[in-house]
């Protein structure tokens, strides 16, 4: 087969897990066409952030303090991977090279005194180089010709929307299939760092985090792989969150939509658009565990048949706070709900779930909890006493949403959650539906949260799902 393997950051977080990594790799790479993508190595991108916030507040110390501790980290990973002088002697010369370009760019930051959206992509994204030096020249270490390639060298062309990139699809494929094509017909291994490529005029972008995913399934799109595995330290998608629900179970199948909801839900931290490259070329996806890589994980592909189980997952989001805005004069006319929504996102707030009720006298909005004080704020300053005339604040709620496409167009769904939901003696906030049926989101304190997934869990029967 064609594959396309990716690995996250705490599949690389210590020497013990790159060479786990390797051999994986290496084993796979005998029977297949294989193309890495690499995270940055498990806590490098957020010491790079913070490396950016130092600069900004003018800290030179602790900024080359915290660049020295990125250097010192990979010098001694690639210490303890080669044994080979050859190849030790080669990959300290890339890593030297990699790490006196970041140096000179954080020197030129703190001259600057300031750190733009160009430039932070710029930044952040050696995460990626480094650690792509360390698993293609362990590979090498193996006995296997591998070459490590930012997402610029392998042909991804993106826009220029900093800090949130697209990729332009057609010509990356043009560049993109030309390079790895290339070197696989070498029987090599292209090692391709992750989250990032290049815009027209040749700067780094990056896709936000959890962008390798993205990377991943761009490459495998313009390739035309046979399959995709996003391999991290999760086994796959799971009913329930593990963390309150002892006996989730892994799932073994799931279509790409139901995928797409799930990882919104939070039941595995997927970018958000990492489904959109394999839609259109229907390439099947696993997600598996770089720790047991004899578990098949989940697969995600289009559906064979319609699903027999209406519920797949349970999933919960916590740490978010909702907004309770009851209208003034102006509010039942057009356009109320646009001010409401311009207001937030002129100030970089996201409105997670929406409810309205059909008299237009309300609507409830729910926000991240960090942001909900400012949100509150600002529709205070912007619209109290025209458009809203109350506005009440609920922060430590929980978005509960109940996810399986069998449930489309099946009676009765709906009042078995929320009767699950009444059996764990929890009140119901908010509700929200979308008219594909394909998922039923509700809000609860975040007390609740717990009870209320376990009651659901079992209403279900998830932890029998096949």
């Amino acid at each position: 087969m064609k594959l396309v393997v990716k690995f996250g950051g705490t599949s690389l977080a210590t020497v013990k897990d790159i060479k786990n990594v390797v051999k994986t790799v290496d084993k796979i790479a005998k029977k297949n066409k294989t193309v890495v993508v690499c995270s940055a190595v498990d806590g490098t991108t957020d010491e790079l952030i913070q490396i950016s916030l130092l600069v900004e507040k003018g800290n030179k110390k602790d900024a080359n303090r915290m660049l020295a501790k990125i250097s010192q980290k990979h010098k001694q990973f690639a210490d303890h991977l080669i044994t080979n002088p050859k190849i030790s002697k080669s990959l300290s010369s890339k890593l030297n090279s990699d790490l006196s370009e970041l140096e000179e760019l954080v020197n030129g930051l703190i001259l600057l005194g300031e750190v733009t959206p160009r430039s932070y992509d710029y930044l952040i994204s050696f995460g990626e180089k480094l650690s792509i030096d360390l698993v293609s020249f362990s590979l090498q270490e193996l006995k296997n010709k591998s070459m490590p390639l930012s997402g610029k060298e392998a042909g991804i062309v993106t826009d220029s929307n900093f800090g949130d990139s697209r990729p332009l699809m057609d010509t990356t494929k043009i560049r993109l299939s030309k390079t790895i094509n290339e070197h696989l017909n070498k029987n090599l291994i292209p090692v391709v760092a992750g989250f990032a490529g290049a815009d027209q005029h040749d700067h780094t972008t990056t896709f936000g985090r959890g962008g390798s995913d993205y990377t991943a399934t761009i490459i495998a799109s313009c390739i035309d792989a046979d399959e995709i595995w996003l391999m991290s330290d999760v086994e796959g998608m799971m009913t329930a969150d593990p963390k309150l629900i002892k006996n989730a179970k892994l799932l073994k199948q799931v279509s790409y939509s139901e995928a797409i909801e799930m990882a919104r839900f939070g039941a595995k931290q997927i970018h958000p658009r990492t489904f959109e490259p394999l839609l259109s070329k229907k390439i099947p996806m696993r997600i598996r565990s770089s720790f047991d890589v004899n578990n098949q994980g989940t697969l995600v592909t289009l559906p064979h048949s319609k699903s027999k189980d209406p519920v797949k997952c349970v999933a919960a989001i916590r740490k978010v706070g909702l907004l309770d805005l009851t209208g003034g004069i102006l509010f039942a006319g057009p356009g109320a709900a646009a001010k409401i929504f311009s207001v937030l996102s002129k100030n970089d707030i996201n409105a997670m779930m929406v409810s309205s009720n059909p008299s237009e006298s309300s609507i409830t909005i729910v926000v991240k909890k960090e942001d909900l004080h400012r949100a509150e704020n600002v529709l205070e300053i912007n619209l109290l006493g025209t458009t809203l005339k109350k506005i009440e604040t609920i922060p430590n709620v929980a978005i509960i949403a109940v996810i399986g496409s069998g449930m489309r167009g099946k009676v009765g769904i709906a009042s078995r959650v929320f009767l699950a939901a009444q059996k764990s003696n929890s009140n119901v906030m908010m509700i929200a539906q979308g008219s594909s049926e394909l998922n039923l989101a509700f809000v609860v304190k975040d007390n609740d949260c717990k009870a209320v997934v376990t009651s659901l869990h079992n209403e279900f029967k998830l932890n029998t799902i096949k």
